[in-house]
Parts: structure tokens; sequence; C-alpha cells
């Protein structure tokens, strides 16, 4: 039975429930006074269920799908502005023990070059991440216990927090490994992460067991419970995501916002970002031949549902899709973006051509840094490198009531403009400084509160001068 507060992972990603959601979406999808009810409770910007938020999914009047996507864009405004925060993946090894069908990792891919790094090579990939602006990272890593246990992640994370290069340092490491125990869990915790990341890739139960065939992550319980156990351990950040084309779209559409659920339900927090990663080509990986890929129509819908759905979560598009794409999902909901992206262990410092062969997936969008955030501000929005909340203890239900209540512009946008400011003055072009300056000054004058304001251009003056990491 369909459960949203047990932690048994078949309770609370019930597959009768799915289905029931579906069938209730395609027998009203065209329910427009139905459909009226849940754009109206939608506009409160609370909220939707999952069932209601399939009903928008699945409409098809053409008047309907335009108020969507208006409101979508509404929302993402209301309570993200124009800020788009900005990260990159750093890949420590690609060893693996599993046997997912879908990625190059998989145990029996003789053909992709093996690698992880040393804690040496990992601090010059951190230094050259940080010679292009980053202030956040994703480390990533396969599940091998032997080659990854949890002390080298562990480490990993002690020596990215340790490099101070220039004026750089990392000041928020998110961390996407496999699903692990309660202790290991508060292990991280105690090491000062930020995110703890987890795809789910699939909900479909028989699907993720067949997609899975070997290895510690077969476990569809324990994979999907993961989060549960991540909680309990003291970690209230946690990013969801499924990966779009291993099953069909709504059937993931609604189970990931019954994940949501779950989360608010038992632990009265939900997920700090949802992803949503298409499958995309790599070593020994053809998207052809999964039957279930999505056209970039379709994906941009799902984004305006789980935007007007869960309008709290952040969202994340990464370097997979590509710049048309994105700028069309930066409309609708996206709030974090990666840039400047390697998905290859050792992509970053003195890159090998072998190094490509051992990317996790293609890239799309493959632009510099400098020439995405150049980017972002000709298109109006704000690129932030701000790490302010999780330095300050501003996470999980605390900033949750912050977020819900619309409150965030104030910390956000101000330490947005901040952080910016340091991009500009050491690591930006001469083309994207002249871009930079004159959108500073337009945000500064949309800052309300006089003291802050007064406070910011201060501390604009500071960095000019030098000094850096001024935050609110």
């Amino acid at each position: 039975m369909y459960n949203p507060k047990s932690h048994k992972a078949e309770e609370f990603i019930c597959h009768e429930e799915v289905l029931d959601t579906l069938s209730y979406a395609e027998q009203n999808k065209n329910n427009v006074e139905l459909i009226d009810k849940i754009l109206e409770k939608a506009k409160l910007g609370k909220g939707l269920s999952h069932r209601e938020a399939a009903v928008l999914l699945d409409c098809e009047d053409a008047e309907k799908n335009k108020e969507i996507f208006e409101l979508a864009e509404k929302i993402k405004k209301d309570y993200y502005g124009n800020r788009i925060v900005l990260f990159a993946p750093l890949y420590l090894s690609n060893y693996c023990v599993n046997g997912c069908v879908y990625c190059p990792y998989h145990a029996k891919n003789k053909t992709i070059p093996r690698r992880k790094l040393t804690q040496e090579e990992i601090k010059k990939e951190v230094m050259a991440l940080q010679d292009m602006g980053h202030k956040r990272l994703a480390i990533e890593a396969g599940e091998d216990p032997v080659n990854n246990p949890i002390e080298y992640i562990l480490e990993s994370i002690k020596t990215i927090y340790s490099v101070k290069h220039k004026n750089g340092d990392i000041r928020r490491v998110n961390v996407n490994i496999a699903a692990t125990s309660v202790e290991n869990y508060r292990k991280l915790h105690e090491a000062g992460i930020g995110t703890y990341v987890l795809f789910q890739e699939t909900y479909n139960k028989e699907t993720y067991e067949i997609l899975h065939p070997t290895g510690p992550k077969h476990n569809y319980a324990y994979h999907t419970e993961a989060m549960d156990r991540a909680m309990e351990a003291g970690i209230d950040d946690v990013s969801l995501g499924v990966l779009f084309g291993l099953e069909l779209y709504r059937y993931e559409f609604a189970a990931l916002l019954m994940h949501a659920e779950h989360l608010e339900a038992a632990f009265g927090v939900g997920p700090h970002a949802i992803s949503v990663p298409r499958l995309r080509k790599a070593d020994d990986i053809n998207p052809e031949e999964f039957d279930n890929g999505i056209d970039d129509d379709t994906f941009a819908k799902i984004v305006a549902c789980i935007r007007i759905a869960v309008p709290y979560t952040g969202m994340i598009v990464s370097t997979r899709e590509s710049e048309e794409c994105r700028k069309k999902l930066l409309h609708l909901g996206v709030s974090q973006m990666s840039g400047g992206s390697k998905t290859s262990v050792g992509g970053y410092f003195n890159p090998m051509p072998e190094d490509e062969d051992s990317a996790q997936f293609d890239i799309s969008d493959r632009r510099p840094l400098d020439e995405v955030i150049k980017w972002l501000m000709e298109l109006g929005y704000l690129p932030s490198f701000c790490t302010a909340c999780y330095r300050h203890g501003r996470t999980g239900e605390r900033f949750m009531e912050i977020c819900k209540q619309q409150q965030i512009h104030n910390f956000c946008h101000p330490n947005a403009i901040i952080t910016l400011k340091e991009y500009l003055e050491d690591y930006a072009s001469d083309e994207t400084k002249k871009v930079g300056a004159a959108l500073l000054l337009r945000e500064i004058e949309t800052l309300q509160d006089e003291k802050i304001k007064q406070i910011v251009k201060d501390d604009l003056q500071k960095i000019e001068h030098g000094e850096r990491d001024f935050r609110f």
C-alpha cells in the first residue's frame, strides 16, 4: 500500500500508486475544469501532489500548456529570481563493480581506460578548477569497495578543501557516490559535505533490476532508501534525480515527485535539488538501444511541471544538454548548471587524448566556463558562485523554511553579486568583465534594503582591493 511516511521503498514508491496516477492523468488530460483548479492551486506557490502534477504533464490543451509554462517561469522567478548557481563535476575514479547496462563504467567494460586519482592528482585537478573560477564541486566515483572505499572519498574531500591556490578555494563539496550505510553517511556529514546526490536512474523496480543485473546496485530497496539513511545520519541536504530515457518518462515523473513527498512526510525536508539528466552516448553505450528517449519539447514540459510541483527545490541541468536546450530550460525552472565540465577522470589538469575515452557520457555544451558566464549575463541572468547558506548552517529544514517563504532573495541575491564580482576580478576575460560590470550596476539597484545595498557596495570595493570571501 502507498504510504509516503513509510521508510520502505516499495511503500513510498508504490508501483500501483504510480500506475493509478498515470491512469488518472490520462483520463483527465483534457479535463479543462480540473486543469484550471490545479493551476489555481499551483499559483499559490505551495506545490502540487504527484497526481495533480501528472495531469498537467499530460495536458494536451495548447492554451493551458502555455499557462503551465508561464506559471513555471513565474514560480522560478518568485523563488530563485534570476540567479543561476554554477558548479563542476570532479571525477575521482571510474573503477566500478556494478553491471549497469547504461553506464560505461560497468564492470564488464574492458575497453574503457580505468583510472583513480591520487591525492596529488586531485590537488592539481582542483587547482585547474579554481583557475577556471569554480567554488563548488560535485565529486563522482564508481562503486568499488577496494579501489574507492569510503576512506578514499573522505581523504579526497579533505584534500579538496585544503587547496588554496592564488585567490581560489573550493567552498562546497557535494558528493555523488553509491548508496551506503548510515555510518558512512555520518562520516560524510562530519567531513563537511554540502549536498548528497544520488540518482535513482529509474523508479520502476522491474526495470531497475534488469538495468542493474549485477553488483551491489542491483538491490532496489537499498538504493531507493539511501536518502532516508543519509537523513538519519544528519545530512539534511539531499538531491534526487532520474536518468530520463531508461523508462517511460511519465512513470519516472510521478515516482520522482512521490520521492520528494516522502522526504517531506518522513523528515519534514524535501529535496534540496532535483536533477534532470537524459541518457547520452558514452564509450560502449548507445542511447538508441533504449526505447524511452524524450524530445526537447517533452523534456521542457517535464522541467516546467517539476518546478510547479516542487517550487522550493533547486533544479539542475548539466552539460549533457546543448546550449539551446539549456537556454530554454533556464526560463522554465532550472536554477543550477554545470559549466566547463569534464566527465572523465583527470580531465581538467593537462588532459590527455585517452581521457576523453574514459568519460562517463558525451558532453553537448563544451563551452569554457567564461563563455557560459558571459552568455548567462547577456541573457539577463546573475551567475552565482555562492556557498553561504551551507557555510552558515542554512541547510535542511532551516533553508526550506526560508525558501518556502520566498525569502532566500535576502541572502542569495547579494551573495550572488559578491561572488560574481570575485569571478570577474580573478578569472574573467576582458569582454566578460565589461558585460559583468554593467550587470552588477543593474543588480545592485534591485536590492531593496538600503543597508544591505551599502554593505554590498562596500564589499565590492574591498574585492577590488584584493580582499575575498564576503557573505551574508
